[in-house]
């Protein structure tokens, strides 16, 4: 069901504002912590290959463990919340988190390493579906429509976080050891966990359930089968250049299986008829997957080049790149301001065609210019459609659904980032040529036209969410 984007009467003038910092802050640094955990390990791959006598490909499995792990909890950790509460649920993934850091700073192998990222995983998916989820119950009732500061600050506090993750892991590796980027977990779960305990409602009791009622709505068939689906088409999506084709075939079973599963189920994890019945919400999450999928190919696709074929040290692609995050975050703080959707979304599409086409006529001797305006366009790209489609899903879900809702959109997020890693080892095979990149940049011109295509067709799709 499609909630009304109803607007109610205003807090009085001079009373402190319902969706204050207060309240908002440690929602805010809660949702972040996923982010800056995915991006900041890159730093120290290297140094816990060193230490535990390991090879780049057992510990490239530090990051891909986080990926898979929060791709299948996001939404799992939706569901938790309808039936525990959010705030029980989002407090829980902290003290998780906490645990993790404890775990990471003490680990004495690989393996045990990788269960205190799979632990971060799953503690820091709880904090997004379950802050939207507080959102949306805050908002409703002081009577507010859509919060589009409120959820562009998520935005941009997701963007800001993961650009940051990467410099700090540096210093806190180069500076203190690659345990540091564990530790530094543990002040941030106990600063998350006081601050939603000081402005952050209670939830209502929670009402006694009997222990076979508890499973029911639990549903645990259902996530078992959601795990078993996404954890395959991850690991399907994540070799396409060698690709095995029994996991895509076990994917779609599972997937099968769960939407019987679900259609039957009184309490389904993932409620199928819903989601069958709303088509805005189904183009929401095919557009946040082109645009992860679109976004990813391009910054990494374009660092490998950038170094291989342009010549351009590590420093300095990181410096080309900054625009990418700086306008990001400029063009997702004007737009959540005005509360605008519909056209982001298609100039969003556009910006990346457009970003395409400068990377058609990129070659090794193209200025740093040229590499700039690529990577503004791209950070267009991703500015215009993250606030669109976040506040999309926000008026395409009512209160009771918007958790999983919202943990499903960041499972299509993995899904688009994963894939980048297939797309660009296809286009570029051993070496990050030329025609390689031209070949990612057909991919991403075709991207952009289906992501203007999905949005001019969906007249459900409003210009402007309201607040007040």
């Amino acid at each position: 069901m499609t909630a009304p984007n109803s607007i109610g009467v205003p807090p009085s003038v001079g009373s402190p504002s319902p969706l204050g910092w207060r309240f908002t802050a440690p929602l805010l640094l809660g949702s972040t912590l996923n982010p800056i955990n995915s991006s900041m390990i890159a730093t120290a791959l290297v140094g816990i290959g060193i230490d535990f006598k390991s090879g780049p490909e057992a510990t490239a499995s530090l990051i891909s463990v986080l990926y898979v792990c929060s791709a299948v909890a996001q939404p799992t950790m939706g569901k938790l919340s309808v039936i525990f509460g959010p705030r029980r649920v989002f407090l829980s993934g902290v003290a998780i988190l906490l645990l993790a850091g404890v775990v990471g700073v003490l680990a004495p192998s690989l393996e045990v390493l990788l269960v205190s990222r799979a632990l971060i995983g799953i503690g820091t998916s709880a904090c997004y579906p379950t802050a939207m989820a507080l959102v949306r119950r805050r908002a409703d009732e002081a009577g507010i429509g859509v919060p589009g500061r409120v959820l562009g600050n998520f935005s941009i506090a997701a963007q800001v976080t993961a650009v940051v993750g990467l410099p700090l892991g540096g210093v806190l590796a180069g500076y203190l050891g690659w345990r540091a980027l564990f530790a530094v977990n543990i002040p941030l779960a106990v600063l998350a966990f006081s601050f939603t305990l000081l402005g952050v409602a209670k939830d209502a009791p929670a009402q006694r359930q009997g222990r076979g009622t508890l499973l029911r709505m639990l549903d645990l068939p259902g996530i078992a089968l959601f795990t078993g689906a996404v954890t395959s088409l991850l690991v399907f999506l994540s070799s396409l250049t060698t690709p095995v084709w029994w996991l895509a075939v076990l994917a779609l079973v599972l997937a099968g299986l769960l939407m019987w599963r679900e259609r039957h189920a009184r309490s389904p994890l993932i409620d199928v008829r819903m989601l069958g019945r709303n088509r805005p919400l189904q183009r929401t999450y095919l557009r946040s997957i082109l645009a992860a999928l679109a976004t990813y190919t391009a910054m990494y696709g374009s660092s490998q080049w950038m170094e291989q074929s342009v010549g351009l040290n590590a420093a300095t692609v990181g410096l080309i790149l900054i625009p990418l995050s700086l306008t990001s975050i400029v063009v997702a703080r004007l737009v959540s301001g005005r509360g605008w959707i519909r056209w982001p979304l298609i100039l969003a599409g556009l910006a990346l065609t457009l970003s395409a086409t400068v990377m058609l006529l990129a070659n090794q001797g193209s200025g740093v210019v040229l590499l700039i305006g690529m990577t503004l366009l791209l950070g267009l790209t991703n500015g215009f459609s993250s606030f669109a489609n976040q506040a999309a899903l926000y008026l395409q879900t009512s209160v009771a659904e918007i958790a999983v809702a919202s943990g499903l959109l960041r499972t299509s997020m993995y899904l688009g980032a994963i894939g980048s890693s297939s797309l660009i080892a296809i286009a570029f095979g051993p070496t990050a040529t030329d025609a390689g990149f031209h070949t990612l940049a057909w991919i991403q011109l075709a991207i952009g036209a289906m992501m203007v295509a999905l949005t001019v067709v969906d007249r459900s799709v409003p210009a402007v969410a309201a607040e007040h």
